[in-house]
């Protein structure tokens, strides 16, 4: 037999308890019907006003774990489960503190019950559940489609920074090339202008030894019709000299390591570490001149073909500094009477300004 409570689940009016039999089927002798037995029907009582909802009563939860530690220390399970339950469940020490206030209570042995809710008539909660999962899947949608429109706005909006930013990059890029093209034409210039002076240098130096050859000889001062097929002839010497040709040399050095690097644009860390080698190379046979081994490769050293000899344009830089393939092409020599400082050292710089200048070699020249 189970015990319920009774409430009206509109007004939560509360109503008489009521015993819920186990159902069991009687028979009995129904008597003759008579009009007398006729009775007035009852006047509606809370029961027929009210829509009952049922009450049922279970022992609340509470925390397992402090249960335990209260049945642990000796309190009864009813009296530690309604210790935790009226402390809030909240702590040990509450536990304890409201069983030494309640101690003398008449049912604090006994298994407190809570109401648990049974609605007997409930007909709008189906609908209502529908509604609400509907508007709900009208709300996602909604934010749904929100945040593909802002995805949209931002994934513009990326774009159009990563235009501006192409536009920007290639601006400045030409700006810095137009510096570099300029900047290499006025040292072409300045190029042409020096050897120019010193061409005039030379040439007034040979008239001048010339006059005072002349003078020592005893001879007359040439004539002024005979002189400028002179001066076209030392134009001509002076074309061959050490001056135009040290120019030459560095152009020729210059264009080499230009060209290694287009060859290889896409691998600028293997570019850098040929410069650096070859560097290194002339460094070390301008600082000593007289030591074979810096003057003598070897071409099949594994090391010298990862960093120079793969490459085209590393060997010829060194060709262009005065080494020779010897003994059969296994290695690249550079003779002791060939050692010119003046070139080492145009190599060198040729070398400094390729590693150091960031557009070295973008231009075509």
């Amino acid at each position: 037999m189970a015990l319920y409570f009774l409430y009206c689940f509109d007004c939560r009016a509360s109503l008489k308890p009521l015993e819920l039999l186990p159902t069991t089927i009687y028979t009995f002798p129904l008597p003759a019907f008579s009009p007398k037995s006729i009775k007035p029907i009852p006047a509606p009582t809370s029961f027929s006003i009210h829509p009952i909802a049922f009450v049922e009563m279970a022992v609340p939860q509470v925390n397992k774990k402090l249960l335990d530690e209260l049945e642990a220390m000796g309190f009864p399970r009813p009296r530690a489960t309604r210790a935790l339950h009226f402390s809030g469940n909240s702590s040990l020490e509450a536990a304890i503190e409201w069983v030494i206030d309640h101690e003398n209570d008449s049912d604090i042995d006994q298994m407190p019950l809570v109401a648990v809710d049974i609605n007997l008539d409930s007909p709008q909660l189906f609908d209502i559940t529908e509604q609400m999962k509907m508007k709900a899947q009208e709300l996602r949608n909604k934010e749904h489609k929100k945040k593909e429109v802002e995805e949209k706005k931002l994934e513009r909006q990326r774009e159009k920074e990563r235009i501006r930013a192409s536009k920007d990059l290639t601006e400045a890029k030409r700006i810095l090339e137009s510096n570099e093209k300029q900047r290499y034409l006025a040292l072409k210039k300045k190029e042409k202008e020096e050897e120019k002076r010193a061409r005039e240098k030379i040439v007034k130096k040979l008239e001048h030894d010339k006059v005072e050859r002349r003078s020592r000889l005893g001879l007359p001062p040439e004539s002024p019709s005979v002189k400028p097929s002179t001066h076209l002839l030392q134009e001509k010497t002076l074309q061959t000299s050490l001056p135009l040709k040290s120019v030459t040399n560095a152009e020729q050095m210059r264009e080499c390591l230009r060209s290694l690097k287009r060859n290889h644009q896409n691998d600028g860390a293997r570019v850098r570490r040929a410069f650096e080698t070859l560097l290194i190379y002339v460094g070390n046979i301008a600082k000593n001149p007289d030591e074979e081994k810096f003057r003598k490769i070897r071409l099949t050293n594994p090391l010298f073909q990862d960093r120079v000899g793969n490459l085209r344009g590393g060997m010829e830089f060194l060709e262009l500094c005065g080494f020779e393939r010897t003994e059969g092409d296994e290695f690249l020599y550079l003779p002791d009477d060939k050692v010119n400082m003046e070139l080492l050292n145009t190599a060198g710089s040729e070398l400094k300004s390729a590693m150091t200048n960031p557009f070295f070699g973008l231009l075509s020249v």
